[in-house]
């Protein structure tokens, strides 16, 4: 299959290598993902949702069964199999919603926050190092890039 379209300007070459370059690295996350997901012994969505929560709790957020469902793009049935699958193994825990009595929040154990870094913390470092190597202009400049592609492929 060719690619969506082909560069005709310098400019049209330079996003050309850019969006290949996304594609390399996004395949590059996937099979990080992978191996976590073996070592860790989940499967893809127990891991996504254990990012999820890691994400949103750095963020400093809640997050309910519903906010889950959203985010993996899967039914409530298949949210409530998911949470039960990982409260079993000791990696969430449902709570009262700090504010609302009627509402759950699902945390993260202690347990699941330190083996997800243990898995992740030398590929963390690894990244970092990568990014130590940018001025703080360019590192600006990677991070609106980012957060704007990621914003396009979520809406």
């Amino acid at each position: 299959m060719a690619e969506p379209w082909s560069p005709t300007t310098p400019h049209d070459h330079e996003v050309l290598q850019v969006l290949l370059a996304v594609r390399a690295f996004s395949d590059a996350m996937d099979r990080m993902y992978g191996g976590m997901k073996d070592e860790m012994e989940m499967n893809v969505s127990d891991l996504s949702a254990l990012r999820m929560l890691i994400m949103r709790e750095q963020a400093g957020a809640v997050v309910s069964p519903h906010d889950l469902a959203n985010h993996l793009r899967i039914s409530t049935a298949s949210t409530t199999k998911l949470l039960d699958r990982l409260t079993a193994a000791g990696h969430v825990e449902r709570r009262p919603h700090p504010t609302d009595g009627r509402a759950r929040i699902i945390t993260l154990t202690p347990h699941s926050r330190r083996t997800f870094f243990e898995h992740f913390s030398e590929r963390l470092q690894a990244m970092r190092n990568v990014a130590d190597r940018y001025t703080d202009d360019e590192l600006a400049t990677i991070a609106r890039f980012l957060s704007e592609l990621g914003d396009v492929l979520t809406e």
